[in-house]
Order: structure tokens, then C-alpha cells, then sequence
């Protein structure tokens, strides 16, 4: 099998930054590899093992060569370029919302969903970052038939990119310093505070960030109309690393010590649980690296058969880059590029 010719989409963003650390760190084995940006960016360097690249400038004639794109330059950029690619032959694997809801498209957690992989007609979606955690999680407790499911999600700015890491940053001095501050990138102050919004309003009260995990879990994990979902998505004054409580009704009784040990022997889980010794997941434990921490294991006293439990993890990692170049190292491995 032939190594494919690879490219960034979105190169010089955070995550697009993210996605070339984790390329490197996973041995993605290619034939050539390019990083791609707007026009604005296109120019500057990027150092990628132990090689200067320039970025260059996205525009659909460089995609004539290229098998496997990468992407995370948000939606219209997506939009834009990703019927490019498919009609050039290639693959892009897109980290943006733009098309993660399509029928055609599949919606795919690497160690989850692979199988859909095979589905896939040019256009691979990854999922939203509190989803992609979540799915780890709820993946090996299928089998449990969950009936019922309630996320809380507490999610850190750096979801919302680089000038969002910056305002905790600048909000946070001037609070303490005692200055006025004027926020720009979220609807209300985010130091010392906690915003439950997330993205706008639907019309059922809902932000879109909520739907979006009730309705990309509904597609990754292939459940009926049956099984409730409801979330509620709040921003929090940390960095980096989403955090999300997580309440599942099931169809038959279960125990916390089983769910302990299937987490425990979980793809891309690991489990953090013992209480009495202040043992369980923190976002400072998530930052950085990449499994989901599982922990706060227990009965939920509201449902039949209820287990909840916290989870934790670096949402710039497995709930973008660190899945998007999984999915790309499993495209290779089952040769569908």
C-alpha cells in the first residue's frame, strides 16, 4: 500500500497546531506532507520533525495532489474547499460542525465507530469536542442498554480558540487588579465566573452546543429515538480541559464496581477513582495528554438502574486533533484514501 500525500487545512490555528504536534508524536507515515492556511498566514514557518515548512496558501488547484486532508479552519472554510477535494479524489477529515449531521457523512470517534469509516464519500466528520470525550465513555457501556442519558458539560475557553485564551487571561488580571474590562469574546465576564451558553439559542431553549451533543451522540453510537438525551453546556474560567457530568439510565441493573472495571479496560480510558483519598480527574490531570479520565463512579439516586460519573479531558486533543489524526491513521490503515 502506497503512503498518501497529506495535508493541514487550517495549519497555523491552535488546533491546526495541535494536529501537526500529534501527526508527529503518532508516526502518520506519508509520502509528502503540506500545511495550508488563509492567505494571511500564508508565508510563516512551521517546524515539523526537525524540518522548516512554509505554510502555504489554500486555494482548490493545491488539492490536485494531495489524498488526506486534515482540516480545522472552521465550517465556511470547509465548505468551501471539501467539494474541491472530492472531486479531486481526496479525503478530508473535517474538525468544523459543517457537516457532521449530513446523511451521507459519516460522524466517527476513532476506537468507537470505525466501521463507518468504510461509509465515508470523501467528507469525514469529527465530532464536537464535549462529544468526542463522552463517546469513550459511553462506547463500552452499550452493551448495558442505556435508556436514558443527562451530560452537564463545563468547558474551557481554549474551545473557543486562541483570542478566548487570551480574555481569561487579560479578564483575570484586570479583575484582580481592579480595572474595568471589556469583554469581546464571550456574552458575559468569564473570570471568576461561569456562562451557561455556549454558541446561540434554538428556538427550543437549548444552545446549539447542547443539540449538538444530543444529536451527534444519537449518530455515533447509532441510538433510536427511544433513548433520552438532554445537556446543558456551561463555560468555565479554565484554560484548557472540558469537564462533564454524566448521568445514564440503563435498561438493566449494573453495579459501579462494573462499570469501574469495563472503563478500566476501556479504549482510550483511564480511570481515577478513589474518593476517600481525593483521588479522581481534574482538568489539570487531562491537560496535555490524551486519555478521558473517568471517575466519581457511582449509583444515581433518580434513575432505575442509574450509574453517574465525572469525566475529564484536553478538548484540544481528543476533542479535535488528537481524533482527527486517529481517524486519518485509521483511513491509511484501512486503505481508504
Amino acid at each position: 500500500m502506497r503512503k498518501p500525500r497529506i495535508a493541514i487545512l487550517g495549519a497555523t490555528g491552535v488546533v491546526g497546531r495541535e494536529i501537526t504536534k500529534i501527526t508527529e508524536e503518532l508516526g502518520i507515515e506519508f509520502e509528502s506532507i503540506r500545511f495550508l492556511s488563509s492567505a494571511r498566514s500564508a508565508g510563516s514557518k512551521i517546524n515539523f520533525k526537525g524540518q522548516e515548512y512554509t505554510v502555504e496558501e489554500a486555494v482548490p488547484e493545491i488539492f490536485d495532489d494531495i489524498d488526506i486532508v486534515m482540516a480545522s479552519a472552521g465550517g465556511s472554510t470547509s465548505q468551501k474547499f471539501a467539494p474541491e477535494i472530492v472531486k479531486r479524489g481526496g479525503v478530508i477529515i473535517d474538525n468544523s460542525s459543517a457537516f457532521r449531521m449530513e446523511k451521507d457523512v459519516p460522524l466517527v470517534i476513532a476506537g468507537v465507530n470505525d466501521e463507518d469509516l468504510k461509509k465515508h464519500k470523501g467528507i469525514i466528520a469529527n465530532p464536537n469536542c464535549s462529544t468526542s470525550q463522552l463517546m469513550l465513555i459511553l462506547e463500552p457501556l452499550k452493551k448495558f442498554d442505556i435508556k436514558r442519558l443527562i451530560v452537564s458539560t463545563y468547558q474551557a475557553v481554549s474551545g473557543a480558540g486562541l483570542a478566548a485564551i487570551n480574555e481569561l487571561r487579560d479578564d483575570t488580571t484586570a479583575n484582580l487588579e481592579g480595572r474595568e474590562f471589556e469583554n469581546k469574546c464571550f456574552k458575559k465576564p468569564i473570570s471568576f465566573n461561569v456562562i451557561p451558553q455556549i454558541d446561540v439559542f434554538c428556538e427550543n431553549g437549548y444552545t446549539k452546543e447542547e443539540m449538538k451533543v444530543v444529536n451527534e451522540t444519537r449518530k455515533i453510537l447509532h441510538l433510536d429515538e427511544s433513548v433520552k438525551i438532554s445537556c446543558t453546556a456551561a463555560r468555565v474560567p479554565v484554560f484548557n480541559g472540558h469537564s462533564e457530568a454524566v448521568d445514564i439510565e440503563f435498561g438493566e441493573k449494573v453495579e459501579p464496581e462494573e462499570i469501574r472495571a469495563i472503563l478500566e479496560n476501556a479504549y482510550g480510558v483511564k480511570v481515577i477513582d478513589n474518593p476517600e483519598n481525593f483521588e479522581y480527574p481534574t482538568t489539570r490531570d487531562a491537560s496535555g495528554v490524551d486519555p478521558v479520565f473517568a471517575g466519581r463512579i457511582r449509583k444515581n439516586l433518580a434513575f432505575n438502574n442509574g450509574i453517574s460519573l465525572w469525566c475529564v479531558a484536553d478538548n484540544l486533543r481528543i476533542g479535535a486533533a488528537l481524533n482527527t489524526v486517529r481517524i486519518c491513521k485509521r483511513v491509511i490503515e484501512m486503505g481508504l484514501f
